[in-house]
């Protein structure tokens, strides 16, 4: 029996940390405790069972309404938490999971005897801060002091004495005795009746003994010798520490020991001796005395403090108490002058002086001060190190820089190469200085990358060569900014006279008959402030990509201009189109219909010769270093959100467009106000950057902005023509980034058209996958240097979404429509071509950029989802069984001309939708007939709303969430609402992020996008919809960054009714998502064919 107690308490004390009250709330949240704990207190738990190591404990809880949940927790070491799982509505870590923990607890630890109250934990913890400390003669224990024994020297050449240090305390006749108390004591009785502040004190000063002394330690019996020379510089704030709490440092002398208030100086003297140099180093105690290091009993090495004895004659009378000691701390001595201390005293010949004095006398000087105490020596003056840049102006605007640093001690001058680079010395050097000065180099990040060398560390290149407008930045704007940094700049050779114009370019095309009649020769001639621009100095720009071009006389401008990119695509295609060994330019005949048609679009088809090049840059970023993020973004970004940013800063700066497809959730937005803050802050902003999202989603822009940016200049554009107030242009005069909608666009596109936009937007880019419709069309033909599509779902119906964003963003990668959808869509959508498939994701892949919860946010929460079937009752049953024939037969008979009988075929299958829900959607004379679904729901609801959770709940049809309103109503559950005819939309988003209301009915269309809604846990589907892409982004509006609880996902569907079709049917569409963007899923649906809503009545 007694062995069966004793085991029990092991186990026990095993298990005691892990069933805490803490642990236990880290695991179920502090509402299910609490509840949990009047469940195991009412004794509603039954059969507790412990196994597998008593990591597991099973038991049976009676619920509410006397249901009996069967329920199961085991523990995770490594999470430190416990894992629970319960037959009742809610699932896991539930009040049943509390309520067992806790009985668990008690089953083990026993009945509980009667003890007196104790002080709760956090009056405990504070105890300290509230006693008043004790007063000087009022200490709480014996008092212990530190007694200082100076032993006798050891016989021998050099020898110094040891210092030995012991605890003391009082004896009997006022004397300080070592009876009683010893450096062991003092580590281990913590609960003896001496001083506890002075033995703490004296405690920390021999573990700064242990650290510092080099032995092998003491583990053994006895008192090991605690000597002073053996201590560290952590010796000085231990000592004082003691002070401060009141223990007395006493000698065996019977003298005190005091501890110096400044520290000394270890300073060099040098002095001349005939003609040779003498180097001493003294120990400046401060007022005039100087002792020579040699006669001064030093500690450490490199020295940090020093003993001084009253015997010696060299000192002045009472620095040092009679029969006591003084210790004087030491500023910090360089490890390298070891040497020097060992050596006491030096000579340097007459004939060695020069190379003393321009070698070694500077890092000596770096290392500790120096003097010359009869002034017999004149110190050379030792400048710090300076960098210097030799800069050899070529012809053709070609710059070579070399770098190198130079010393001067004196008149004595030396220039060495950048350290570490071949053949540099380093002896004498301050490398640190040195370093120091290169990290202060105010050199542009990344205008001038041909500055730094190759590699992973940011380097300065020893030697560069710039050409072009490179050189225009180093002579115009680098090379001032570096002589006011004190670079000592030097050149050979004369710069060109660097001019700027702004002057509009002169373009002349010409097209004149060649010797075949289907090509026509190109002639080319262009001007820009009455000078002409050589052509092929100006090809070769615009192939590079070169954003500026420099003419020979100097005069340099912007080649990012319309009609240097008209000149462009024209060049570009005529290269892709014409024979690579027929010299000049070409553009064959059978061209110029579309080329009229894409040049009316605002589309740049021979640009994909162009694309194809720079998707090889583009494939090469990953392999880069991520840059800063922008100083003015006020955000930290995360590391893949840092990886999108560059990838859309090296869009920018190539002047291409792309689709950032992120998930939803994982802040694409705050990655595009990234790229904005960037291209403000390098006054690359010549116009606004337009952002164009949907209604609801403006006013979340314009709070996004003002909260990650707020720098930016942003304005919202509410309303178009008279109703804005004043012109667009006046409205917009000025800012960096201007918000509006799609509606707004559309509506006034010709004034959007007028205006200059250094980039596009396009929000919730799905908006315009239509390429048939006025917003489309709008969005393609806006004039934009850079442009991007942003959506969680680039592909909601077929794959010619994909092609409507691409072709706004990426004009010519991609042919027209009808090429598109024969050399793509139709083999990949119904064939399932794999070649064909690969083929689109190659070209798709480096313009577009897309990251799953999955890959990029490892510490977001689980997301766990389960479909809840819901069974119709006799009634429901009835009325949808009766309906369901009578639409089966309409629609199987209007199927197979689809498109002539659409709206009559969606307007049965709405039918049938509603019906599943709630019969008096479709017919008032059902009224009477209870809905199913809302039943079912209700039970779920209530359940997860008494555990302390909240709760999303989506619908696609408002007139079922008025029949869920009118249920929570009857019941007294509080709830917002939203759908879209809600005026004050973000006073009820409030209401529910404040936590007054813990549910939110919010219907699919207008809150599937544009909510951060992370305070909930739950979230309810009541009926599924045809695109899954919809139903995902709701979802997200909870399970998105941000979110620190485990998201239940509750998908209810109605048994034998049309919504378990629409499941199978989501699934199936779901494969082409995963197939063209992910590799391991995603979030898209296709548009019903035929085939599909025949599946549908199968």
């Amino acid at each position: 029996m007694a062995q069966a107690a004793v085991s029990l308490g092991r186990v026990l004390g095993e298990l005691r940390p892990m069933l805490t009250d803490s642990v236990l709330r880290r695991s179920v949240g502090h509402e299910a405790f609490r509840r949990g704990a009047a469940y195991a207190s009412a004794g509603r738990v039954s059969d507790v069972a412990w196994s597998r190591g008593l990591a597991q404990v099973d038991a049976v809880v009676v619920g509410s309404g006397g249901r009996r949940y069967q329920t199961v927790a085991a523990y995770d070491a490594g999470a430190d938490r416990w894992w629970g799982d319960c037959s009742c509505p809610v699932g896991e870590d539930c009040k049943h999971v509390a309520a067992v923990l806790i009985a668990g607890r008690e089953s083990l630890e026993g009945p509980r005897p009667a003890s007196a109250a104790r002080a709760p934990q956090w009056e405990t913890a504070l105890a300290d801060l509230v006693q008043p400390a004790a007063a000087s003669g009022q200490r709480a224990g014996t008092p212990v002091a530190l007694q200082f024994e100076v032993e006798a020297a050891p016989t021998g050449r050099d020898s110094q004495p040891s210092i030995r240090l012991r605890p003391v305390v009082p004896g009997a006749k006022g004397r300080w005795i070592r009876t009683g108390v010893s450096w062991r004591t003092l580590q281990y009785d913590y609960y003896s009746q001496r001083d506890p502040a002075h033995a703490a004190a004296l405690r920390a000063l021999h573990r700064a003994h242990q650290v510092s002394d080099d032995g092998p330690g003491y583990y053994g019996y006895g008192d090991p010798p605690v000597l002073l020379e053996e201590f560290g510089p952590a010796l000085w704030p231990a000592l004082q520490q003691a002070l401060d709490d009141g223990v007395a440092l006493v000698s065996t002398r019977g003298g005190p020991v005091r501890l110096a208030t400044d520290a000394a100086q270890l300073v060099v003297d040098l002095r001349r001796e005939t003609d040779d140099l003498l180097l001493e180093p003294v120990v400046d105690l401060g007022s005039g005395v100087r002792l020579p290091a040699r006669t001064v009993r030093l500690l450490g090495s490199p020295p940090h403090g020093a003993v001084l004895l009253p015997d010696d004659p060299a000192l002045p009378p009472d620095l040092v108490p009679e029969r006591g000691l003084l210790l004087v701390p030491l500023e910090r001595v360089p490890r390298l002058a070891g040497g020097l201390l060992a050596a006491g005293s030096l000579r340097v010949p007459a004939a060695d002086r020069a190379r003393f004095l321009t070698r070694f006398y500077p890092a000596l000087h770096r290392a500790l001060p120096v003097r010359s105490s009869d002034g017999s020596v004149e110190l050379p003056e030792v400048l710090p190190p300076q960098l210097c840049l030799h800069v050899d102006h070529a012809g053709d605007h070609r710059a070579r820089l070399t770098w190198a640093v130079q010393y001067r001690t004196g008149e004595d001058v030396r220039r060495l190469p950048l350290a570490g680079e071949d053949g540099a010395p380093d002896a004498g050097r301050d490398l640190a200085a040195e370093a120091r000065l290169l990290r202060s180099l105010p050199l542009p990040a990344d205008r001038l990358p041909r500055l730094w060398q190759d590699g992973p560390e940011r380097r300065l290149a020893p030697t560069a060569e710039l050409r072009g407008m490179d050189t225009v930045v180093l002579t115009t704007e680098v090379l001032p900014r570096l002589a006011d940094a004190g670079v000592l700049v030097e050149g050979t050779g004369e710069p060109a006279d660097y001019r700027h114009t702004e002057a509009a370019p002169v373009v002349q095309v010409s097209a004149t008959d060649g010797d075949d009649a289907d090509w026509f020769d190109l002639g080319v001639t262009v001007s820009v402030d009455g000078e002409d621009i050589p052509f092929a100095l100006l090809f070769a720009a615009l192939a590079a990509g070169d954003s500026h071009l420099v003419l020979p006389s100097g005069t340099w401008f912007d080649i990012r201009r319309p009609e240097f990119d008209r000149l462009r695509r024209l060049i570009d295609e005529a290269r892709a189109l014409q024979d690579a060994e027929r010299p000049g330019l070409r553009i064959s005949r059978y061209q110029a219909g579309l080329w009229e048609e894409l040049v009316e679009l605002g589309v740049v088809a021979e640009q994909s010769e162009r694309w194809a090049r720079d998707v090889r840059t583009l494939l090469e970023v990953d392999d880069a270093a991520p840059p800063a993020a922008p100083a003015g973004l006020a955000a930290q970004l995360r590391p893949y959100q840092l990886q999108g940013y560059q990838w859309l800063s090296v869009l920018w700066d190539a002047g291409l467009g792309g689709v950032l497809a992120d998930d939803m959730g994982l802040g694409k937005t705050l990655q595009a106000l990234a790229l904005v803050c960037r291209a403000a802050e390098a006054g690359e902003l010549i116009a606004p950057v337009l952002v164009v999202a949907p209604t609801s989603v403006v006013s979340n822009w314009a709070r996004e902005a003002a909260r990650f940016a707020p720098g930016l200049d942003v304005r919202t554009i509410a309303a178009t023509g008279r109703k804005l107030g004043v012109p667009l242009a006046e409205a917009v005069d000025g800012a960096d980034l201007v918000i509006t909608s799609y509606t707004l666009l559309r509506l006034g596109e010709d004034d959007y058209r007028a205006l200059p936009w250094s980039g596009l937007v396009l929000d919730e880019a799905q908006f315009v996958k239509n390429h048939q419709a006025k917003t489309y069309a709008a969005a393609r033909r806006l004039p934009a240097r850079f442009k991007l599509a942003v959506t969680g779902t680039p592909v909601e119906n077929d794959l010619m979404d994909l092609w409507s964003m691409l072709s706004i963003v990426a004009p010519g990668l991609f042919p027209s429509p009808q090429r598109f959808t024969e050399h793509y869509r139709t083999p990949i959508e119904r064939g399932g071509d794999a070649d064909v498939l690969a083929a689109l994701r190659r070209r798709i892949r480096p313009l577009m950029r897309r990251r799953t919860k999955e890959q990029v946010a490892a510490e977001l929460p689980p997301k766990q989802e389960q479909v809840l079937e819901v069974v119709l009752n006799p009634r429901h049953r009835k009325v949808y069984d009766t309906h369901l024939q009578r639409e089966r037969r309409k629609v199987l008979g209007l199927v197979d001309d689809l498109q002539k009988n659409r709206f009559t075929i969606f307007r049965s299958l709405t039918l049938l939708r509603q019906l599943a829900l709630d019969a008096s959607l479709v017919d008032e004379a059902h009224a009477g007939v209870r809905s199913s679904k809302a039943d079912a729901f209700l039970e779920h609801l209530q359940e997860v709303v008494a555990e302390g959770h909240r709760a999303l709940v989506f619908s696609s049809f408002t007139g079922f969430l008025g029949t869920v309103r009118a249920r929570l109503d009857a019941h007294g559950l509080p709830y917002a609402y939203l759908d879209g005819r809600t005026r004050d939309r973000q006073r009820r988003i409030d209401e529910f992020r404040s936590g007054r209301a813990p549910v939110f009915l919010i219907s699919l269309k207008a809150g599937g996008f544009g909510l951060n809604l992370t305070e909930a846990d739950y979230v309810f589907v009541l009926d599924p919809w045809w695109n899954p892409a919809t139903e995902a982004q709701a979802v997200d509006r909870a399970h998105r960054i941000g979110q620190d609880k485990t998201v239940m996902v509750y998908r209810l569907v109605a048994a034998g009714t049309i919504e378990e079709k629409v499941l199978a049917l989501q699934e199936r569409k779901r494969d082409l998502f995963a197939r063209v963007m992910d590799d391991d899923g995603g979030a898209l649906s296709g548009a019903l064919t035929a085939d599909d809503i025949r599946g549908l009545f199968a």
